[in-house]
């Protein structure tokens, strides 16, 4: 039985606009109706695999318990982060997660921001590797490239590929410029590095213990010391703070002498920046590619997007360009400086936007809301609340708040009175007020809320009671 190990950590923040810290890429539909985490999920489905181990932070807990149900897959076990420390630690506590109950129990280590369209050939490479890890070898999986691409590392292979079965690796590659990576694609010899792995716990622990020793008794106290929260699995903070921030390549694959390859030939991305994007969004005969919200005149090898019905996004003329439109924040940049999206994030940070991390629609385990409009002393927001879900009972000291039922009936509480409204009609809830709006039907329950007061900040919020344990 295979234990897929789902990683869900990363910020993606070479697709910004769309991607960022507070709702990263693997979470949204960048192709298709389904998330790149509810299909990676998918692609680890089936005969002679278990449920999967996700490790996610503590923001995003609820939203994966969500999306995985959302495809009718529920979860072996959700291991939350206290914070990110790249994937090594990641990648060891899952490990002696698994270790705790079967320790040759076999692991598939994938990130959950990849596309795979042929989920049956992945699968196949992935049978085709466990022979090999059952034997003891770490298992890492090469993709065929289809072009120079400077933006990923490479695997050199001792000797040619065979068909789809496993080989010896030479050595790790590091992102190469244009010259070394066109060197690479015509030499036959050097396979993308898709950052998957196939390996038995027992093994992967033995070879942290010897490459990346520094490792093992911070994890192992963060997960012996991990406590439960509601169906999840809280690695213990303290600890966890005094792992190394590194990633599972330098501290333990390209220092192991066990490692074989199998060649993977049926497309993969990882969706690392537009332009990748661009070419798995099918782009027509000149090069472009267009969302429903955007229309292209004239243009040529160019990504037009809008994320959102309220804005009609228009190229005309364009070349090469990639153009990203949200409620909230513009991008448009040549299409071969995908890569230095990260630096737009990076200045957004130093300018102390929020757009630099914050999305416009916050997700919370209830369901989730967008503001409409700010202004000085007032907010308006729209809160959409899923079919049985329940705010905190709570209570703010600088606002009050006037709530529209526009769609469903909300059960709302303010003091002791208790009462259902209905669709058009609405609720005052005074400044200091304890009260809770629920959701007791079947359907969505959609309002609007106008917030007044001197304070309107998300964290004035004095909980007395929350069915999902937040503080």
């Amino acid at each position: 039985m295979i234990t897929p190990i789902l990683l869900c950590g990363g910020s993606g923040t070479r697709l910004w606009p769309l991607s960022r810290k507070s709702y990263p890429k693997q979470f949204a539909p960048i192709l298709g109706e389904e998330t790149l985490f509810q299909a990676s999920a998918q692609r680890l489905q089936g005969a002679g695999y278990g449920c999967p181990v996700v490790i996610t932070g503590s923001d995003f807990r609820f939203i994966v318990t969500e999306q995985l149900q959302a495809v009718g897959i529920d979860p072996g076990a959700i291991l939350i982060e206290p914070e990110g420390r790249n994937t090594a630690p990641a990648v060891l506590a899952a490990a002696l997660h698994v270790a705790k109950s079967d320790p040759e129990g076999l692991m598939l280590v994938a990130p959950s921001d990849h596309v795979v369209p042929d989920a049956e050939a992945f699968r196949a490479a992935v049978e085709a590797g466990c022979t090999a890890a059952n034997a003891g070898q770490l298992v890492t999986f090469g993709i065929t490239p289809t072009h120079p691409e400077t933006g990923y590392g490479y695997l050199e292979l001792a000797e040619p590929p065979k068909s789809g079965a496993p080989v010896p690796l030479s050595r790790f590659v590091e992102k190469p410029d244009a010259a070394r990576a066109a060197e690479m694609l015509a030499d036959g010899k050097h396979l993308w590095n898709a950052g998957i792995f196939l390996f038995r716990a027992c093994d992967i622990i033995a070879a942290y213990e010897k490459t990346a020793a520094q490792l093992m008794e911070p994890v192992r106290n963060a997960y012996e010391a991990a406590q439960p929260d509601l169906g999840f699995l809280r690695l213990a903070p303290e600890p966890w703070g005094g792992a190394e921030d590194i990633s599972v390549d330098y501290a333990v694959m390209e220092q192991a002498d066990n490692l074989s390859v199998v060649p993977f030939h049926a497309g993969w991305s990882d969706l690392g920046g537009w332009d990748a994007v661009w070419r798995e969004s099918e782009p027509d005969a000149r090069g472009v590619a267009t969302t429903d919200n955007a229309t292209a005149i004239d243009c040529d090898n160019t990504l037009l997007r809008s994320e959102s019905e309220r804005v009609e996004l228009v190229g005309i003329g364009l070349d090469n360009i990639i153009a990203v439109a949200m409620p909230d924040a513009v991008l448009v940049a040549d299409k071969s400086r995908s890569q230095d999206v990260k630096k737009a994030v990076a200045a957004l940070k130093e300018k102390s936007a929020l757009q630099a991390t914050s999305f416009p629609k916050d997700h919370r385990p209830w369901g989730w809301f967008e503001s409409l409009v700010i202004g000085e002393r007032f907010q308006v927001k729209r809160i959409h609340v899923h079919p049985g879900a329940a705010l905190s009972l709570q209570s703010h000291h600088h606002r009050s708040e006037h709530w529209i039922v526009v769609q469903g009936t909300a059960k709302v509480t303010v003091d002791e009175d208790v009462k259902l409204v209905s669709e058009n009609q609405s609720v005052y809830i005074p400044l200091g007020a304890v009260h809770r709006m629920e959701n007791p039907g079947k359907v969505p329950m959609v309002l609007i809320e106008v917030q007044t007061g001197s304070y309107l900040g998300e964290d004035d919020i004095v909980r007395y009671e929350d069915v999902y344990a937040r503080s």
